[in-house]
């Protein structure tokens, strides 16, 4: 009977066969039932010592030993101090480096790696320096696993921090900045796949209870990264100005001009800062085209034609980049950016090509978010009425509410926008003395389309 009992504890807890021979041991099998219970009610306290047994003698029975160890830890960490709390600390970072030595299929290197770090970091037992080495190490070796939002916050911010202390190079901050921002991009495309197959389904009432665990854990995941990208860019702030840029890249242009992966990060980072007009970012440019004549040297070209006046031939190259592009989201990308360029000349034209991001990829928020800016900014130009002109601002709300839907990183950005946008719309008040609630009104300016005024 006692035999039936401990097979089914292992069962519950998830047994596999790595931990069998320990399993032989009747006071570890006992011992691990009584701390699982205890942990199960989160009382931290009662599980410590029997878990202790167990994960000293039989460390391999069972994953419970380091999943629930690492939660019975923390909580003796939390609840303690001085030479007793540094003891719990070090045993924590221990029971991380065992987690992989005895489940290695089921932990990282990079995850263990993450999780000393911020446990160091929590604990103010780490130096910028100390933080650094550790994450970018995990970073290089396992970059696959490195995907913690605050890991890859605190991996560009200590290195920002040991730039500003004079301990690292410009270039590296840059080098690593293009790295993680690339690694949140990387990750929030996976999650705004899957938040793009759930949403019509959503829509339609059909998402299965799965499904609707999945869309929320997707959409929660994307909005983490959204804000972490938000947070890694304002630490980066002005050291990728002009002002910098120019310099650095000049320094380094002469040995670094054959280097294709230089020469395409720099020409994108004085694009995207608008350094365009400075002598260098067409030495840059031509340098990639002799390269690798890619879709974004055109998206360059392009730019730099459309300074110069000739707007045909800016136009020619935007959509010689768009051909040349056969990945969606990257060709996605693509419009955008020049939906942002032609902007200045252009709202109906703008507004094409941030239609044309979103059909090839529908989880371009960016591409929205553009569109509900020009709408916005065209009220004065739509409308022959005050209340018309300002029922524009009920369409760019409209697109900023999809940007957020589509791609929850944006959802902070997206939700004020829309609610400012809304603030401009006619008030309750506006609608009743207009007598127009729930009626439609068609714009005949550029925009085109209508809107329909709320009721009541």
């Amino acid at each position: 009977m006692k035999k039936e009992f401990y097979l089914v504890v292992f069962a519950a807890l998830g047994f596999v066969g790595a931990g069998f021979a320990q399993a032989q041991n009747p006071e570890c099998m006992t011992n691990l039932s009584i701390y699982a219970e205890h942990a199960k009610v989160k009382n931290y306290d009662a599980a410590y010592t029997p878990w202790k047994m167990v994960y000293e003698n039989c460390p391999a029975i069972n994953k419970a030993n380091f999943s629930l160890g690492e939660r019975i830890l923390a909580h003796k960490i939390d609840n303690s101090s001085g030479p007793e709390k540094d003891q719990y600390v070090k045993d924590l970072m221990a029971l991380y480096d065992n987690s992989l030595k005895y489940f290695p299929t089921k932990y990282s290197k990079a995850g263990v790696a993450i999780d000393q770090a911020l446990l160091k970091y929590d604990n103010k037992m780490a130096s910028d320096s100390e933080l650094f080495e550790m994450l970018d190490k995990a970073f290089k070796e396992d970059r696959a696993n490195f995907t913690n939002p605050k890991a890859l916050y605190l991996y560009f911010s200590s290195l920002v921090d040991l730039h500003n202390a004079g301990k690292k190079e410009l270039q590296d901050v840059f080098d690593t900045y293009d790295d993680v921002t690339e690694k949140i991009e990387e990750e929030n495309k996976v999650l705004t796949e899957e938040i793009t197959k759930l949403l019509p389904k959503e829509d339609a009432g059909t998402l299965t209870k799965k499904e609707e665990r999945q869309l929320r854990v997707a959409s929660t995941n994307s909005e983490s990264y959204g804000k972490i990208a938000g947070s890694i860019d304002s630490k980066l702030g002005a050291l990728a100005d002009c002002t910098n840029l120019i310099p650095l890249y000049q320094k380094n242009f002469d040995a670094k001009k054959d280097d294709i992966k230089w020469v395409k990060r720099a020409v994108g980072r004085m694009f995207s800062k608008e350094c365009t007009d400075d002598p260098l970012f067409r030495e840059l440019f031509e340098a990639q085209i002799a390269l690798e004549p890619s879709a974004s040297a055109y998206l360059y070209g392009g730019t730099l034609k459309q300074k110069a006046g000739d707007t045909q031939g800016a136009i020619a190259d935007f959509n010689k980049a768009v051909e040349l592009e056969t990945d969606p989201y990257k060709k996605s990308d693509i419009l955008y950016k020049i939906a942002t360029t032609v902007r200045k000349y252009s709202k109906s034209q703008a507004r094409n090509y941030a239609q044309k991001a979103i059909d090839a990829n529908a989880s371009n928020g960016k591409a929205y978010l553009l569109i509900a800016n020009l709408y916005a900014t065209s009220a004065n130009d739509c409308g022959s009425t005050p209340f018309e002109k300002r029922a524009i601002y009920w369409k760019a709300a409209d697109m900023a509410y999809r940007a957020g839907r589509v791609d929850p990183a944006l959802s902070g950005t997206a939700s004020q926008s829309a609610a400012s946008y809304n603030a401009k719309a006619p008030s309750k008040t506006d609608i009743f003395n207009s007598g127009l609630a729930g009626k439609s009104i068609s714009f005949s300016c550029w925009v085109g389309g209508s809107v329909q005024v709320p009721n009541l």
